[in-house]
């Protein structure tokens, strides 16, 4: 085979993985439509999923694939027996189509030998003609059901939105025919471009023989006046011109561009099916999965970046909504509980609502673990209504596990869910009854390259505050500004709202701008809605507009309180700020809040570190001495302990493997006494095995992080968390 026939067998290979998906996951469609028992649909049904297999079958023979050939035929021969009635979808048969699917797709994934770890497809065929010769009226043999029903790498989680191999997507050929269209108008404003150039020359002729007179000190003629007045006025009216046909060319040629990448939310949901199914089997529920809203298109980016929030969610309502079956009929419900997907417009924004039947949360519960984990103090508890009370599921923290690790009991789940949706310029709103159920909407923007954005002037510097978090831009009185509980507020339609100064929040230095005296009024801007809106002071409103979004690069991903930048027409480039980070930081800056904030300033935490390694523990003080706390250090265990028995030290961390005393050790002996009994351990260590970490939790550590997936960020907030 020469280099063109490689080259050729590339792309055959990467058009036949896009081919595969789409049967396979029809496939799959029909396996569980199958499940359902719908007399009606059954025929209509296993005729789809034989034709799909057919189909694949002829595709893989085309590339040479024998193995998935051999595999699809096998599955052939299934359906060919349900369609005469000769084998029984029984829940084992099924259970093995959906593992020959699953093997199949990730062979077709790497377009050859079957993966590691993954049985051949002999074996698979093997059964599968089993199913075929016993009619499907007897399962596997025991220890073989328990695999059939282990979900494979590849269909644990559900595919990436839309993105087909070799990070190509599929455009519709309308699509491209608009975008070709408006490409080919580009020719036309780049000749009109070229005439501008053409007057500005003959004008800059002008202008030359007008300098040439004055170097010769005669006095330019009228006449050279007058030549020039035309072409300015010509330009002048041209550029105009111009500008508008360019301005419309150009925001239609976005729109067209914008709609290339857009995907329907249905390219992200298909593998959620057999994600709900494997995910409800292994916890011994019965779960179904409804999807409305799929046909909705939405920026792929923003596809992406959902994918995770909905995986938790989902999983989610599984773990922790849809009660056991037995549980279910005992409350007098249908033994299968409900999960719903719906996607639908919400002003000018996507809303994805994800909701279950099942339990419901306890807000009690909920505000009793974040009074338990120190999230909020019992004073604030008692003030927090129902509502409120479960928006703390979001909060980081909020948790009943015993023991913090890299992977759990964090209580980080839906805190991370909030952050990438908050991430995005979206928000998250959530209801919940007993026994009826939960539904969380995520709230996400249609697009992320573009959007709307108010220009605001601080302290003599602009920035831009998305217009869909703005809910209102006004003129407040300063004699109407009461101070309540030690806080600055104004009253909007009738509630008191919170009001703090923009620069105060963006920490910025005293300088040109700040409100005139004079003036009887303050310009605000109120961002969010009621009732947890917030108003904020700033010197000038300038306009709103569309704004370009540009990321701030990889040495800058995470800026407090800025999600991006703009460049403005005059090239001046302006931060994009982030309205969730600016509400957090103004709560933080204010009087009445942040009590515990103020008490860390006043006494520093003191911690004790003990590793015997110098470039660990080198390491480990310099991280917390920058985030601000008083560290002391020790070589090994034993020296720990007689440190820590002088008293004053608010946390330990160490190391488990030391010489004379190791860390499990010391954590036991600091649990025995009594002076130090309650003094909060965090064991930061090489070793990652389940035995190590349940050796840890019954001496009494309270976070076990291992080395191999250490940061910074996730030692700092085991910190902060623990004192």
């Amino acid at each position: 085979m020469d280099v063109r026939d490689e080259e050729f067998l590339k792309r055959l290979l990467s058009t036949f993985k896009i081919e595969a998906e789409e049967h396979l996951t029809a496939i799959a469609e029909g396996l569980l439509e199958i499940e359902k028992g719908d007399p009606k649909r059954q025929a209509e049904v296993v005729e789809n999923v034989f034709r799909e297999s057919h189909s694949l079958k002829g595709a893989a023979r085309s590339v040479n694939l024998g193995e998935i050939v051999s595999v699809c035929q096998a599955m052939e021969n299934v359906f060919s027996a349900f369609k005469r009635k000769g084998a029984d979808p029984s829940p084992d048969t099924l259970d093995l189509l959906h593992r020959a699917v699953d093997f199949t797709r990730a062979l077709a994934l790497r377009g050859e030998q079957a993966p590691s770890g993954m049985p051949g497809g002999r074996d698979l065929i093997v059964e599968l003609d089993r199913a075929v010769a016993r009619g499907g009226k007897s399962g596997p043999q025991k220890g073989k059901a328990e695999e059939t029903r282990r979900p494979t790498p590849e269909s644990a989680v559900p595919p990436a939105p839309g993105v087909t191999q070799a990070g190509t997507i599929r455009i519709s050929v309308s699509k491209l025919d608009s975008l070709l269209f408006k490409a080919e108008e580009m020719l036309s404003a780049k000749l009109a471009f070229g005439e501008r150039v053409e007057e500005l020359k003959e004008l800059k002729e002008v202008f030359n023989q007008w300098k040439k007179g004055a170097r010769s000190h005669r006095r330019p003629s009228d006449d050279l006046a007058q030549s020039v007045e035309p072409i300015l006025t010509k330009l002048t009216h041209a550029a105009e011109l111009d500008r508008r046909s360019m301005g419309t060319l150009v925001d239609s040629l976005l729109a067209d561009m914008k709609k290339t990448l857009m995907l329907p939310f249905s390219s992200l949901l298909e593998g959620f099916p057999g994600f709900v199914r494997n995910l409800s089997r292994e916890a011994g529920k019965e779960v179904e999965l409804t999807i409305r809203g799929g046909e909705i298109e939405i920026d792929r980016r923003v596809l992406e970046e959902v994918k995770d929030p909905l995986i938790h969610l989902v999983r989610n309502c599984i773990d922790h909504g849809v009660e056991m079956p037995h549980d279910r009929e005992r409350k007098g419900k249908p033994r299968f509980g409900s999960i719903k997907i719906i996607i639908s417009s919400r002003d000018s924004r996507i809303e994805i609502a994800v909701s279950d039947d099942g339990a419901g949360i306890n807000a009690a519960r909920v505000r009793a673990a974040a009074e338990k984990d120190g999230v909020i103090s019992c004073e604030e508890g008692v003030k927090l209504g129902e509502k409120e009370a479960l928006l703390l599921v979001f909060r980081s923290g909020v948790t009943t596990s015993p023991i913090v690790t890299d992977i759990s009991g964090r209580g980080l789940g839906l805190a991370i869910v909030r952050e990438k949706v908050e991430k995005l310029g979206g928000g998250v709103e959530i209801e919940s009854q007993p026994d009826e159920g939960s539904t969380i909407r995520l709230l996400v923007p249609l697009t992320l390259a573009t959007f709307r954005g108010v220009l605001v002037r601080v302290d003599g510097q602009q920035f831009i505050l998305p217009s869909t978090s703005v809910q209102r831009v006004t003129r407040v009185r300063k004699d109407a500004v009461r101070t309540v509980e030690n806080r600055e507020t104004v009253v909007l339609d009738g509630q008191a709202a919170s009001l703090v100064r923009l620069a105060d929040v963006l920490e910025m230095k005293p300088g040109i701008g700040r409100e005139d005296p004079s003036d009887p009024f303050i310009q605000v801007v109120v961002l969010g809605s009621a009732p947890h809106r917030m108003v904020f002071q700033v010197d000038e409103v300038l306009h709103e507009q569309e704004v370009l979004v540009k990321p701030l690069g990889k040495q800058l991903s995470r800026v407090r309180n800025v999600s991006g930048a703009t460049v403005l027409g005059s090239g001046k480039v302006i931060p994009i700020l982030n309205v969730a980070d600016l509400t957090k930081s103004a709560v933080k800056a204010s009087p009445s809040y942040g009590g515990s904030d103020i008490a860390l300033t006043e006494k520093k935490v003191r911690i004790l570190v003990a590793e015997d390694s110098i470039t660990a523990r080198t390491l480990l003080k310099g991280i917390l001495e920058t985030a601000g706390y008083d560290v002391a250090v020790a070589v090994d265990g034993m020296d720990a302990f007689s440190v820590l028995a002088k008293g004053g030290y608010d946390l330990l961390v160490s190391d488990v493997d030391m010489p004379r005393m190791n860390g499990f050790d010391l954590t036991a002996k600091v649990r025995a006494d009594r002076r130090l009994s309650d003094l909060p351990i965090v064991l930061v260590t090489a070793l990652e095995s389940m035995e190590d970490r349940e050796r840890g939790v019954d001496a009494g550590a309270n976070a076990y992080i291992v080395k191999s997936s250490f940061d910074q960020s996730n030692l700092l907030e085991v910190v902060k968390r623990l004192v």
